[in-house]
């Protein structure tokens, strides 16, 4: 009989090597800091449900990945590795909405792969550094899930079964020719002026244009809010212009009184 392969997982984007959940685990949960990751990025993925809470802070946008599939992302900053909303002491903006990609850290869901075939069934996983004797427990000496298991099971959960309507959504968008290329230009107060490439949104235009039936499952389906959501999101680039600038000040400042 021919052994068959172990099973491999592959971790998200950002995470170190994880493993599936036990109920043993004693897991180091964040406190207060955000994640290392997220220190050295300027877009994050972004689920269906968060769009209205995300776009009142950032510009949300469609990029393409190597795969060729459309997500939708929220741009943290102007340049590569730079995420305009986490401070000095590695704390994210509280005044900022947070988005779920970050709160379900260290874990998350996925599938497995056996002999190179992908599973139907999802897990609950943690990276394997977040694991210590001197961690959290997550279930009690009965074996029931703890407080802030059942908060974080929850929002897994929750951010996988969203992750599925947001593959729907970018289907729809892109199956109606709604995506368009486009690249935002900038000159800073005093700066080199400068260019972002590689972002996707929807023409309004071409909103306008669909027909009636088509516009009316839109609304159906719940796309169409989100759609506007996204659109009205782009004026946050102006947001990100004005962090850039307070953060170069803060930076002259503080080489000036070094």
């Amino acid at each position: 009989m021919r052994a068959q392969a172990p099973p491999t997982i592959t971790p998200p984007f950002g995470y170190g090597p994880i493993v599936a959940l036990q109920r043993e685990d004693r897991v180091l949960l964040p406190r207060g800091a955000t994640p290392e990751f997220c220190r050295g990025v300027n877009a994050l993925a972004l689920s269906a449900s968060e769009f209205t809470a995300a776009s009142r802070d950032y510009p949300i946008a469609f990029a393409c990945g190597e795969d060729g599939r459309f997500a939708p992302v929220v741009l943290l900053g102007l340049a590569d590795k730079q995420n305009l909303f986490i401070g000095p002491g590695g704390d994210w903006d509280p005044a900022s909405y947070l988005p779920a990609y970050v709160r379900r850290y260290p874990f998350c869901m996925t599938r497995v792969n056996v002999s190179g075939k992908e599973q139907p069934e999802r897990i609950a996983c943690v990276e394997k550094r977040a694991l210590s004797a001197a961690g959290d427990a997550l279930y009690d000496d009965k074996g029931e899930p703890l407080p802030v298991w059942e908060t974080m099971r929850k929002l897994l959960f929750e951010f996988e079964a969203d992750l599925a309507r947001t593959e729907a959504l970018c289907k729809i968008v892109i199956e109606l020719g709604l995506l368009e290329p486009f690249h935002m230009q900038a000159k800073p107060d005093g700066g080199e002026p400068f260019t972002l490439t590689g972002m996707f949104r929807v023409n309004e235009q071409k909103i306008s244009a669909l027909a009636a039936d088509q516009l009316k499952e839109l609304v159906k389906n719940g796309v169409l809010p989100r759609i506007y959501a996204h659109i009205m999101s782009m004026s946050n680039f102006s947001k990100l212009l004005s962090r850039r600038a307070t953060r170069a000040k803060s930076a002259e400042k503080a080489e000036a009184n070094a």
